[in-house]
């Protein structure tokens, strides 16, 4: 382990204690026996000693807890959070629920050395005192289970270096819980939690007998009790009045699910528009999670009963049950002594009994949505929610829906259709809403997301300029919403910051964290884009089949093939097509070409640009050149013409011509795709559009570049010099800094293309920007560089299918460059006379592709390694 440089002083140290104490570690032994429980435990000694080296952290004592010292703060709160996430995936794997209490301080301590005689006698090697000592612990006996609690000056220099733990660090979420007294602490101390999304409880703490919460002077049990003789008539008398109400154990962004609503009133407008404006309201809350209407109906289908069963008391709380959410809310619609009344249960799901209810009446229909403000706040209220919460995150329902009851029900309609992918019913909803209320800002939201759906982005700006222009009529989620859309449109470099802010203010948003992972997977971030998916990776987003399918792209680019043939096996079985696609890749990537053809024959989608690609990266991969030829022409007549994919599809056919033996095809090919998406770049229908097509052009330059044109090369860069904004946005950026060195390889300066490419691999560089290092390499005669990154080409087979960059148009020229280098660095091991280190490189290149099946300019260049040999 790494020991601390220091381990003993005449004075005081101040250094960061962090205590731990395995909760019901007994209990687990006297339920797994002794044999079991043995083995967990050195399972668990194998992580705190990992953790140890980690974190650089010394272990002073240990029994069913820990006490280390660390010289910085930031590493006690890297081994908490990595102790706490490391014991839930150890009893996740064996059944069990792993938790432990942490507290975590920072402090001067006294510390000394036992002598070697105390130490054989069973004396720790060092002993730590000091105030500090008993104050982690009585922050470790405080926590709950499973939470970290930090002392006030340990929050305040943990909170500051988060940003040393990288993306994760950005992703924690900080509480504070006020003053508490601690037991043989003189002054009050300010505690605070922080954790990690799903594992972190994020809930005050209970008193204790050792500590407690610092109550003001009339709150205390004194005062309250002088106070209590004198209510305490007033009290006997309301006994009789009121009846107790049976509480509700909810926490911050817990869930709920919403019935249907009772519509007691004969007015049938009131059925869908009410029932709409109820979720709005709820959901415009940071505190309380409302389960999708589209989730509630997918667990009714799971629990086999009819399309439209009412969601009742029973069937809600089912719905519940199934989906691990806390409460059900019913509402109801009536109309009492000649005024319409809201009112709404909030209903246990264990007992389907009502735990409060809350109501407000109106005269006449019209004030059905002002009643629905009031309830809404009351039941916050009763659930935890801070007042101060409720109204900042509050806004009148006629202002941030409509005060239109016939256009709310025409949207609630779009809603349902949409629900259910049938987009055009759904538009025609969404436009009768915006014709009854032009000020309608969500029901133009929705109007956008249905273009979207139907891959008509261009169409959709317009909608997005109404509703950007209406946001004062939005709530504030959705106008991060309306704000993340405008700028992949108009300003698309800012795009991923605006949808993590989104997510990160509303963790249990799942559309906003998809989109973040959607934006890294197409910038290459994948070890981020995991982290960011997985929390959208839950059962009660209803979207969780498309969640699966991305989580196993990002799995598949970071080279672990079977936990992304699980995620997308589970994708598939729940509907998602592209799914069967992804599996495909996942064979190919492994070599497994004979299961991935297999796995080709089952597919039954639509013909589309992604699904053509692979097929290409298919052939190509296995050295079927002119069955690569033929599937890409297939491909390059499919898409409609003038559009973004018609130019990305003349990419793999330009590959699979250069590849099949006809260069100057090839290069016919790419003037083609040149003409088109440079005229598209200088003249965009968006800004997304130009981005797409940036991307193509370059990517035809780097493959002219490969082919030794110039021109073409240079023509890319001159137009691309007269677009800045562009310049600047993920991937072209990156991309556009390949073809830069990659001219500079073509002047040959190789050792400036090297600097170039090397300072991209600190980011998250493209797949080619490898390739172009591996021929940079070779170019400078550095061959054990070259081999390296023919290594790293070779054994990333994962990336080289799934990175997105034009809608997948790279991906034939990354897998043909998986097996390519290895006759690269062949042929330049034969030139240095290092002919078994060749021989070694070119077994690997013909067990790909074999000598009788290479086109004639690959099979010259195998043959000439040989007779160097």
């Amino acid at each position: 382990m790494n020991d601390m440089a220091r381990t003993s002083s005449d004075g005081p140290q101040l250094r960061t204690l962090l205590l731990t104490d395995l909760v019901d570690s007994t209990g687990l032994v006297e339920r797994l026996g002794d044999t079991p429980a043995s083995e967990l435990f050195r399972e668990h000694d194998r992580l705190v000693l990992k953790l140890q080296q980690a974190w650089r952290g010394r272990l002073i004592d240990r029994s069913d807890g820990l006490l280390l010292l660390f010289e910085r703060p930031i590493d006690g709160l890297g081994f908490a959070l990595d102790y706490t996430r490391g014991l839930h995936d150890i009893g996740k794997a064996r059944g069990l629920e792993l938790q432990a209490r942490a507290g975590l301080h920072v402090g001067e301590v006294l510390t000394w050395k036992n002598s070697d005689a105390a130490v054989q006698v069973g004396a720790k090697p060092l002993e730590v005192e000091g105030l500090a000592k008993p104050m982690a612990a009585r922050l470790m006996t405080l926590a709950r289970p499973g939470q970290i609690l930090l002392s006030a000056v340990a929050e305040s220099l943990t909170h500051r270096a988060a940003r040393e733990l990288g993306e994760r660090g950005r992703n924690l979420l900080w509480k504070s819980y006020g003053r508490w007294r601690f037991k043989g602490v003189p002054q009050p101390q300010e505690i605070y939690e922080v954790g990690e999304v799903g594992l972190a409880p994020l809930r005050a703490p209970p008193n204790i007998p050792k500590a407690w919460r610092d109550t003001p002077l009339w709150r205390r049990p004194a005062a309250l009790a002088a106070e209590l003789v004198l209510v305490v008539g007033l009290g006997v008398g309301a006994w009789f009045l009121t009846k107790p109400q049976p509480a509700i154990a909810f926490a911050e962004r817990d869930w709920v699910v919403v019935g249907d609503l009772r519509n007691l009133t004969g007015e049938k407008v009131l059925d869908d528009s009410l029932s709409q404006a109820f979720r709005i309201s709820l959901e415009q809350s940071r505190y309380v999670n409302v389960l999708s209407d589209m989730k509630s109906r997918d667990t009714l289908a799971r629990m086999q009963r009819k399309p439209g069963t009412l969601i009742d008391r029973a069937v809600a709380s089912e719905i519940a049950l199934r989906d691990g959410v806390r409460a059900v809310i019913l509402p109801t619609v009536s109309e009492v002594g000649g005024r319409v009344r809201f009112s709404a249960e909030v209903i246990d799901p264990h007992t389907q009994t009502t735990v409060y209810a809350e109501s407000a009446d109106g005269l006449g229909v019209g004030s059905t949505l002002g009643s629905i403000d009031k309830v809404t706040a009351m039941l916050r209220g009763k659930l935890g929610e801070a007042l101060a919460s409720v109204e900042k995150n509050s806004a009148p329902l006629p202002q941030v829906t409509s005060a239109n009851l016939d256009a709310l029900r025409s949207f609630a309609l779009g809603q349902k259709s949409f629900a259910r992918s049938e987009y055009a019913q759904a538009g025609g909803y969404y436009r009768h809403a915006v014709a009854l209320d032009p000020g309608f800002a969500l029901a133009e939201i929705a109007l956008l997301r249905v273009e979207n759906a139907n891959n008509n982005e261009s169409a959709g700006i317009s909608h997005l300029h109404r509703a950007q222009a209406l946001r004062s009529r939005l709530t504030a989620r959705d106008q991060l919403y309306v704000d993340a859309w405008t700028a992949r449109i108009d300003a698309p470099a800012e795009e991923l910051g605006k949808w993590e802010q989104m997510a990160n203010l509303y963790p249990d948003d799942f559309p906003a964290a998809m989109n973040v992972g959607y934006i890294m997977i197409e910038r290459n971030r994948y070890a981020d884009g995991l982290v960011a998916v997985q929390r959208a990776n839950s059962t009660k987003n209803p979207a969780y089949a498309q969640t699966q399918r991305l989580l196993g792209d990002f799995l598949l680019a970071n080279e672990r093939y079977a936990e992304s043939e699980r995620a997308q096996t589970i994708a598939l079985a729940q509907g998602v097509k592209a799914a069967a696609i992804r599996k495909v890749m996942i064979y190919a990537a492994q070599g497994r070409f004979t299961e991935a053809e297999k796995a080709w024959q089952r597919v039954r989608v639509a013909r589309d640009t992604g699904v053509r690609f692979d097929r290409v990266s298919l052939y190509l991969d296995q050295g079927d050149w002119q069955a690569a030829i033929r599937e890409a022409k297939l491909l390059s007549t499919y898409p409609q013409p003038g559009t973004v994919a018609a130019r990305s599809a003349l990419y793999p056919l330009a590959v699979s011509e250069w590849f099949g033996g006809n260069r100057q095809q090839a290069l016919q090919t790419l003037d083609e795709l040149f003409k088109s998406a440079l005229a598209s770049v200088e003249a965009p229908r968006s800004n997304s559009d130009a981005v797409a097509d940036a991307y193509v052009a370059i990517s035809g330059a780097l493959l002219a570049q490969r082919m030794g044109d110039r021109a073409r090369s240079r023509r890319v860069l001159q137009a691309l010099d007269k677009q800045p904004g562009l310049r600047k946005v993920a991937p072209v950026s990156e991309l556009l800094e390949v073809l830069r060195a990659g001219e500079a390889l073509l002047d040959k300066k190789p050792d400036l293309a090297i600097a170039q490419l090397k300072e991209l691999l600190a980011g998250n560089p493209p797949y080619q920007a490898r390739a172009l290092l591996l021929s940079a390499y070779l170019a400078a005669g550095k061959v054990d560089e070259a081999s390296t990154q023919a290594d790293w080409l070779g054994s990333h087979r994962g990336r080289a299918y799934v990175e997105q960059g034009c809608g997948w148009c790279q991906q034939p020229l990354n897998v043909v460059d998986t097996t390519l280098g290895k006759l690269s660095v062949a042929e330049l091991l034969a030139r240095q006379g290092r002919a078994g280190e060749a021989r070694e490189q070119l077994q690997a290149f013909d067990r790909r592709w074999p000598l009788a099946t290479l086109p004639d300019h690959l099979r010259v260049r195998r043959t000439a390694v040989d007779a160097f040999n």
